[in-house]
């Protein structure tokens, strides 16, 4: 849904804003109109957690570059822009090639420019300063960048730097600039990064096609000069339970079948690359090849839209073959002394590197158990890349994707679920838990009517399996159709008929008890999950909480409610790689960027530490607890939603530095908490929220506590309703 006001026209950014810090900059959609003022505005989507409402949020260009701070923080403190101007290797590797490739006074263009880091680099190489006595200079810098407030974020860090009229900036899409209207002549030098941790997903090879075609002359200098992306295979029992649902199921005798016999393919992952931090799983991998070349992009030449290639791999190892992980490595110069490489740490001889959140390594699941592989055999893997992504196929084992989503029709019909919530579906004490719980209510009485108030597919089987008496609402507000679609599908392997479903999409704060069939509602519940919601943080998921508030006057005055309670948990943490990425900004290769961090939500500036951001904490690189994990807040499901306050010590049990808190909720099944389903760290299954302190601090306990160090933090929490927010304050002490 979009409001577009006459005259607009849907964009879709080159540089990201990020629905999850922890994934690269994400593709998001906004509207720009040109009125007769040339007035410019963007229509941000919005996104209620709790109602799943969405509006579009209007920012004008005329809103000046000087307005407060807090106008864009929301907008730009939850995008990877933070954690990847503080990547110094990617930052040198950079300055060189360009100081290296910009020999004379040229025409240079940077496409998806952000901060205008790359343009200052090339301005500064032909002496292009904000000085009279750089007049009579022919060269030229045109920095491109689509998305306005990072605009309006850029022209003030040229103002700081003196490069305000040395650098001209458009607020376009790179194929919407046009050579003798937005830029004299075609470009010699072509400096960019516009890549995530595919390398592709970008849009690398379709700006690349354009700016070959209208926007460069023949044989430009660029920077980066080529791109090469390598390969590994791997035995990993942790990235095959990522995906197979179906042979980790078969090993549960719990009698409920998400993925019956016959239907192997209705429950998997898009066949797509993951980014995952494979680092943090090293020692749950074999490796069963030496890395191998696949593709290799020359940023000087005009692409292909699609590409193939077959790649010989010899064993050097037995094994399952279940995954290909791959990543990319930057040549930057031409001669090929400058590199830039994603390569997990086990790749260089020394394991070292920095830790970054933007990119990462790639997954790609070799689907079913996998591909048997005896030491020295030779296996064939074949690529295949489009405009934005690549896939894989080991010949002739597995079908290789078409870049399409999977068609709800027939038999062919695949609910894609992320790879955590295949593993959430496929564990058995997790399975076992929340069997026994449902069994539980379903002994003290058994409910005319249910609802399941979230996505949980596996509730719905759950309920329809173990209660004949039954009826049952799904409101599956992410999955809609393709829910029950699914559930028709593996009915009859579940022992249950459908005409005890019914899919509501109706709002339920406009429900009536016609809508009930004039039943009161004796059972709600959720595990809580959401479809599509893996960027949130763990409190949007009490959306579940409002659904109850407005189910509230449909009860029955004995209803059950699962869960019945939230605990908010909280952990103080050593996260030293997370901080120093998401770090305040000062000199980037002699470029000041310390006006920007505040917007950025940096740590060691902000006065807060910036943003609670979701993670996967365990993939956070060097990661220790310092504290024993206290509740913090209690959420109680039984009362209608309110606003919520809470308070703890949160005592030091280790020395070290603590850099952050980490808060999550433990979901309490049922009034005796003899069933609790934690979301913590030690879960990895879940992301979690991480407070990044404005300032690390010294940890010590009690009775061993030296000077300079404290031995808790008071940490007050408070949930607002209104909006989902959820406001954290600590104290040390």
């Amino acid at each position: 849904m979009a409001f577009l006001t006459p005259n607009c026209r849907l964009i879709s950014s080159a540089r990201l804003l990020s629905a999850s810090p922890s994934a690269p900059r994400l593709r998001f959609a906004h509207a720009q109109a040109m009125s007769s003022c040339s007035t410019q505005r963007v229509f941000q989507l919005k996104l209620d957690p709790l109602t799943g409402n969405s509006e579009w949020v209007v920012i004008e260009e005329d809103a000046g570059e000087t307005a407060p701070e807090s106008l864009h923080k929301g907008l730009l403190a939850r995008t990877s822009y933070l954690d990847m101007l503080n990547d110094a290797p990617r930052n040198k590797a950079f300055r060189e090639a360009i100081d290296k490739a910009i020999t004379r006074p040229c025409r240079v263009l940077d496409i998806g420019a952000g901060t205008g880091l790359l343009s200052m680099m090339a301005a500064r190489t032909m002496g292009l300063m904000d000085s009279p006595t750089c007049h009579g200079n022919n060269g030229s810098v045109t920095a491109c960048e689509s998305y306005l407030p990072m605009v309006k974020l850029m022209r003030k860090i040229l103002r700081a730097n003196d490069m305000a009229k040395s650098i001209t900036v458009l607020n376009k899409r790179s194929d919407e600039v046009r050579v003798g209207v937005d830029i004299d002549s075609r470009a010699d030098v072509l400096v960019s990064e516009i890549l995530d941790s595919e390398l592709l997903g970008e849009g690398l090879v379709p700006t690349l096609q354009h700016a070959h075609d209208m926007l460069l002359v023949e044989n430009p200098v660029t920077v980066p000069y080529k791109a090469i992306v390598y390969g590994q295979l791997v035995e990993s029992t942790y990235l095959w339970k990522l995906h197979d649902l179906y042979n980790n199921e078969a090993e549960i005798s719990d009698g409920i079948h998400l993925v019956p016999a016959g239907l192997e393919r209705i429950i998997g992952v898009k066949l797509q690359q993951h980014p995952m931090h494979c680092d943090a799983i090293k020692r749950e991998i074999k490796l069963l090849s030496e890395p191998f070349r696949i593709f290799e992009f020359n940023f000087g030449k005009r692409p292909e839209s699609h590409g193939e290639t077959a790649v010989h791999v010899k064993a050097t190892g037995s094994g399952q073959v279940n995954a290909v992980i791959s990543w990319w490595m930057l040549q930057l110069d031409e001669e090929g002394s400058i590199h830039y490489s994603t390569a997990p740490k086990w790749i260089t001889s020394s394991g070292a590197g920095n830790w970054c959140d933007h990119w990462k390594q790639c997954v790609w699941f070799i689907p079913g158990k996998g591909v048997p592989l005896a030491k020295d055999e030779e296996i064939s893997l074949r690529a295949v890349h489009g405009d934005t992504s690549i896939s894989y196929q080991l010949e002739p084992h597995q079908p290789i994707s078409t870049g399409q989503d999977h068609n709800v029709k027939g038999g062919d019909f695949c609910l894609p679920l992320s790879p955590e919530r295949i593993a959430i579906y496929g564990d058995a004490e997790w399975r076992h838990s929340v069997l026994n719980a449902i069994k539980t209510v379903l002994q003290r009485r058994a409910p005319s009517l249910c609802i399941i108030a979230d996505d949980s597919v596996f509730l719905a089987l759950l309920v329809a399996r173990l209660s004949i008496a039954s009826h049952i609402m799904a409101l599956f507000p992410g999955l809609q159709d393709k829910g029950i679609h699914y559930l028709k599908a593996v009915a009859d392997a579940n022992g249950f008929s459908m005409d005890r479903v019914e899919f509501v999409r109706k709002k339920t704060a406009n429900w009536t008890v016609h809508d009930t069939h004039k039943k009161t509602v004796d059972l709600l519940i959720a595990e809580p999950f959401y479809y599509g919601s893996d960027g949130m943080l763990p409190w949007q998921n009490l959306r579940f909480w409002n659904e109850r508030t407005a189910l509230d006057s449909l009860l029955s005055k004995d209803a059950s409610i699962m869960p019945c309670k939230g605990l908010l948990k909280v952990c103080a943490m050593s996260l030293p790689d997370l901080w120093n990425s998401r770090r305040s900004l000062e000199k980037i290769e002699g470029f000041d960027h310390s006006m920007v961090n505040a917007t950025l939500g940096a740590c060691g500036d902000a006065a807060d530490g910036g943003p609670c951001l979701p993670f996967f904490v365990w993939q956070c690189g060097e990661v220790k607890e310092l504290s024993q994990i206290v509740t913090v807040m209690e959420f109680d499901f039984s009362r209608a939603i309110s606003p919520c306050q809470g308070k703890a010590k949160v005592k030091f049990s280790e020395k070290g530095i603590c850099h952050g808190l980490v808060l999550w909720i433990d979901w309490v099944m049922d009034a005796e908490y003899s069933t609790v389903v934690s979301t913590g760290p030690d879960q990895r299954y879940w992301k979690q929220g991480v407070k990044l302190l404005p300032t690390p601090v010294a940890a010590g306990f009690h009775g061993s506590t030296d000077a300079g160090e404290a031995s808790c933090l008071i940490v007050e929490t408070s949930f607002d309703p209104s909006n989902g927010e959820l406001v954290i304050k600590h104290i040390p002490s």
